[in-house]
């Protein structure tokens, strides 16, 4: 009987021959029910099936699990049914481990799938249940009918059925749970033999370690005296786990069951690790198909389907409790999660071989960048301390602060402003000069530098731990893996040929529709014959411009979206002005620019925390529309349209206050308006610098603190609280004789999906940005970085062992685009930063004061020359102060900060010579300082190789002994088909020499003695072979 095309009793006899020839496989029976036909029923008078046959297993001493399965007509086919069984033994002597095995405690639980059913209408009795097939029989009788709600939750369970059989004619080994502590959960647990371990790994090119052991050269000299004292130096920050750098390694090569000879299977329970034995089973799931819809679905989307809940591997057990329990979960979290140990070295090697290399490459990733920042954080430090040791003998911020000097300043605003003393300003301009002096300019230039190195030395390694974590080869795997189609890639492209299919049919003939019954096998076959034309169709330009039109637009949208919200912040800063200064406090007057600044930049952070959330919502959905082909290209398009609108989101307030604030404004008697009445904002005398260094130490701060503490912290925590308190509400509906400890598969079940790397590399790019885009402005935010990434480290480790479910382990050999996003960004940097020198800061209008206007090469009349004239009776019309004697006296000539003719001059108020000559030395000084820091980051880019020497000479090594390894192989096989051979030849000879004395026999023993001669040779044969 037949299923899909499968034969049932087949697959039955397969499963309980191979069940007799494993080791321990005697004590566990494996029954299978057969498929019985379903009678076409009207949907007023359902009639449940009785299951009619099964596989001849021995079920006597075995409690048989049976699950009834139940044909349903009205989701368009006629339901057969199969039901894989799993039966276990009911002795009380074995041991229940804890969800790490299935229930004989012998068979790990390498991946467990999860899926939703209704409790009061699931047909059938869970796995944990006992007793008789007869009285399961009666059970069946009294099972009540089918509801139309029913149909949805049916149609799940039979893609469930069929998706598991499939599981099983691969080799998986299936045992499903429905009686667990939490509610209306099934959970489907997986195990990997040892037979399908070998194939898989096989066929995935898995590198395994071999039996052959060379060793590692080490350095020698006073290189290696210089190692030897550094290693026992930092012994102390070393974390407590098996260290991994020996003076011996095992050579790798790819898994063969050819060459099984090469690898040491003494252990196979633990020749494979955990992790590399879910990546098997994850790889199994993903080409496993079930048809039973559209579609041909893996399990990708038969979790998009609600088919399944979630699919995971579990975690080794606890991460705390009892000590003498270890496992590598616990290591973790003891060794590395903790923040008492912020200090030591991460264990990378076990981070890898519990979660992965593309996980382990993000925090290698992370603590390389996190250790470079130190340099970068002190000398920032020494540069600041510089600025605070030098301020008293600042000769422009002494200029400003002398009261004696008498300067009166222009209004900052329209009529309700009125003239201002430039000493008001003192503690401004003393605080410009902690963050804009001749340090600066070094700083930005090392930084520059810094970032170029920063990148160099983490290719160097990475070169170091692709060698050290055996990955070396990887692209080819690479390669194959990211052509492989994405499931709704499949489907889009199935819809596509159905639908074309469709029109050629309705074109060809217009006869009647078919009848109801067979609808669903044709529409199943149609999507048969649609999978294997899918994998010649693909989708045009054509089929994709919707959701590129809608991509464009939607970004387009976004972004003026934060342009509007950057314009919104700035109305709100020339309004909030404009109020202060009528307002009749004294101290707001005094302190309006701090107060507009401060509150400013509170609200641009408010409004970037929650953009950015919603930029990175939309951004996915932009990339699902887009259906791109493969996990890789899909990955790549979600990073760039993220980066691209959280980068907007985030650096648009900084830009406009660094090359925008203060450029249009005008000048007195011709300012520029916004709406006809508001006037664009200035910056201070001192320049805008420092309230740029306010603006981007607030919203790093604020980002890192606001998304690390609420984000990262707080909401796991109260996840975890309401799952507390739903779990201790279900506790107490439960009586003392049914309260069953959750397994392990249970609790990981309700820890929080993995969600991928994508918001922990965005969160630490972003950073990567404040810290060099933006330097010269503020020297501290590689010290802010710092603190900040060395919480960063043990909160994301506590996350990944304590917080999420295991994830899918994935292989990688770098960390793919984000590389090329920290190259551009470092780029950037350097240009941004020319700009932010030349036309932020005062340091050329100072130099080309200093070496073309001052008498005495100083900077005594600094302030004074950058200040204008301007006669206040060419005020226009209604822009005038409403009270002109607020200052005590009539003011007939007022200053205000730009190089202007002064109103006496042949031309009044046109720009002067003092203006050209500093748009030229700016002009000048961005070139130089972005030719020569480009040239010295690719100078330090070329000097420095990519793979380190002794690494390079290690990988000759290997491939070397793997040569040598494979031809010693080669001539052993040669020499013992030689020896055969000689000995075929020698018992040939030996026949040759006896064939006369059988010939003198009697004629009727010839026939015998020929039979006899023939099986020998016949037995010969395959010892040759």
């Amino acid at each position: 009987m037949s299923r899909n095309g499968y034969n049932l009793q087949r697959i039955c006899g397969q499963r309980t021959r191979a069940g007799d020839t494993r080791k321990g496989e005697n004590k566990r029976k494996t029954a299978v029910l057969s498929e019985s036909r379903e009678k076409h029923q009207s949907f007023n008078n359902p009639r449940m099936l009785q299951n009619e046959t099964h596989c001849p297993t021995q079920i006597d001493e075995k409690g048989v699990d049976i699950i009834n399965i139940k044909g349903i007509d009205d989701i368009g086919y006629v339901q057969h049914e199969s039901m894989i069984l799993n039966t276990f033994p009911t002795e009380q002597d074995i041991k229940k481990p804890n969800g790490l095995y299935l229930q004989d405690g012998k068979r790990h639980v390498d991946y467990v799938l999860v899926y939703q059913y209704k409790k009061s209408n699931r047909r059938g009795i869970s796995s944990r249940h006992r007793g008789s097939i007869g009285s399961r029989q009666q059970e069946q009788e009294t099972v009540p009918p089918l509801h139309p709600s029913d149909f949805p939750e049916d149609d799940r369970r039979l893609r469930r059925e069929e998706f598991e059989l499939n599981l099983l004619e691969s080799g998986l080994e299936l045992e499903s749970d429905e009686e667990t502590k939490a509610y209306g959960l099934g959970f489907v647990k997986i195990h990997a033999p040892w037979p399908v371990l070998c194939r898989e790994a096989e066929f995935l090119k898995i590198k395994m370690p071999t039996k052959r052991v060379y060793e590692v050269k080490q350095k020698t000299g006073i290189l290696g005296k210089i190692s030897n004292i550094v290693h026992k130096m930092t012994s102390p920050l070393r974390p407590k786990v098996e260290d991994n750098d020996t003076e011996f390694k095992n050579l790798s090569y790819p898994f063969s069951r050819e060459k099984k000879h090469l690898f040491d299977l003494s252990d196979k329970d633990n020749f494979f690790t955990s992790t590399t034995r879910s990546t098997i089973v994850y790889e199994i799931l993903k080409r496993t198909t079930c048809t039973r819809a559209k579609y041909s679905m893996g399990i990708t989307s038969l979790l998009a389907s609600g088919v399944y809940t979630a699919a995971y591997p579990l975690h080794d057990g606890h991460y705390s409790g009892d000590p003498t329990e270890q496992n590598d979960r616990k290591l973790l979290y003891k060794e590395w999660a903790r923040y008492g140990i912020f200090y030591k070295f991460q264990p990378l090697d076990l981070v890898r071989k519990y979660f992965g290399e593309k996980i382990a490459f993000y925090f290698a990733w992370l603590g390389v960048y996190t250790q470079l920042l130190i340099p970068a954080s002190t000398v920032g430090v020494i540069v600041f301390l510089y600025g605070c040791a030098t301020v008293d003998q600042n000769i422009p911020s002494m200029e400003m602060c002398d009261e004696r000097t008498n300067i009166t300043m222009c209004p900052l605003c329209d009529k309700t402003c009125s003239y201002w003393k430039l000493s008001s300003t003192c503690a401004t301009a003393r605080a410009s000069h902690l963050f804009d002096n001749p340090a600066t300019v070094f700083y930005s230039i090392f930084m520059a530098l810094w970032a170029a190195m920063f990148l160099e030395h983490w290719k160097r390694c990475q070169m170091r731990l692709i060698y050290k974590w055996d990955l070396t080869g990887f692209e080819e795997e690479e390669e194959r893996l990211k052509d492989h189609p994405r499931p709704e890639y499949e489907a889009r492209v199935l819809t596509k040929v159905l639908k074309k299919e469709l029109q050629k049919k309705e074109e060809k003939s217009s006869e009647a529709v078919e009848e109801q019954p067979n609808k669903w096998k044709n529409r199943v076959w149609s999507a048969m014959a649609g999978v294997k034309l899918t994998e010649k169709e693909k989708l045009t330009w054509r089929d994709r411009t919707p959701a590129y039109i809608t991509n464009i637009v939607a970004v387009l949208f976004m972004i003026g979206l934060t342009f509007a919200i950057v314009f919104g912040v700035i109305m709100y800063r020339i309004s909030i002005a404009a109020a202060i200064a009528v307002s009749p406090d004294p101290y707001a007057k005094a302190h309006v620019r701090v107060i507009v600044t401060a509150t400013a930049v509170i609200i641009n952070l408010v409004v970037i925390l929650i953009l950015d959330e919603v930029y990175g919502s939309i951004a996915r959905w932009l990339t699902v529309i887009e259906v791109p082909k493969t996990d890789k290209s899909f990955e790549e398009r979600l990073i760039f349209k993220a980066f691209l609108l959280k980068f907007v989101n985030a650096y648009t307030p900084i830009f406009y206050v660094a090359f925008f604030k203060g450029r249009f404004t005008g000048r007195p008697g011709k300012y520029t308006y916004i709406f006809r009445h508001m006037r664009m904002e200035e910056c201070a005398p001192g320049g805008c610098l420092m309230e740029l260094c306010i603006q981007l130490s607030i919203i790093m701060l604020g980002k890192q603190l606001i998304q690390n503490n609420l984000f990262e912290i707080g909401i796991p925590k109260l996840k975890k609280l309401i799952r507390y308190i739903k779990a201790k509400r279900e506790a107490k509906l439960e009586t003392d004789n049914n309260f069953k400890a959750p397994r392990q598969y249970e609790i990981d079940y309700n820890l929080d999906p993995f969600a991928g790397l994508t918001p922990e590399y965005m969160e630490m790019i972003i950073q990567f940005g404040f810290v060099t885009l933006f330097v010269a402005s503020f020297p501290l935010a590689p010290l802010f970085a710092l603190l900040n990434n060395v919480i960063e480290i043990r909160l994301d480790a506590k996350k990944f062992t304590s917080e999420l479910r295991r994830p899918n382990a994935s292989k990688a050999k770098d960390i793919g685009i984000w590389y090329n996003i920290l190259r551009g960004i470092g780029k950037l940097a350097v240009i941004i930063n020319a700009f932010v020198i030349s036309f932020t800061s005062g340091f050329i209008p100072r130099l080309v004061f200093m070496y073309l206007y001052s008498p005495d090469r100083t900077l005594h009349g600094f302030t004074n020359n950058t200040l204008s004239y301007f006669n206040v009776s060419h005020f226009e019309t209604g822009s005038e102060p409403l009270e002109p004697m607020a200052l005590g006296y009539k003011v007939e000539i007022c200053r205000y900060k730009d190089y202007r003719e002064p109103p006496w001059s042949s031309q009044p108020y046109d720009l002067s010579k003092e203006f050209w000559s500093v748009l030229a030395a700016r002009l000048a000084f961005v070139i130089i300082f972005q030719n020569l820091v480009m040239f010295m980051s690719d100078f330090v880019d070329w000097l420095i190789p990519d793979i380190p020497k002794e690494i390079s000479e290690r990988m000759s090594k290997e491939k070397s002994l793997l040569v040598d390894l494979f031809l010693k192989e080669e001539q052993t096989k040669l020499h013992i088909v030689e020896v055969l051979s000689s000995q075929e030849k020698e018992r040939k000879e030996e026949n040759i020499e006896e064939s006369p004395k059988e010939n003198e026999e009697p004629v009727e023993n010839c026939m015998d003695g020929a039979d006899s001669s023939r099986s020998q040779l016949i037995n010969a044969g395959p010892e040759v072979i």
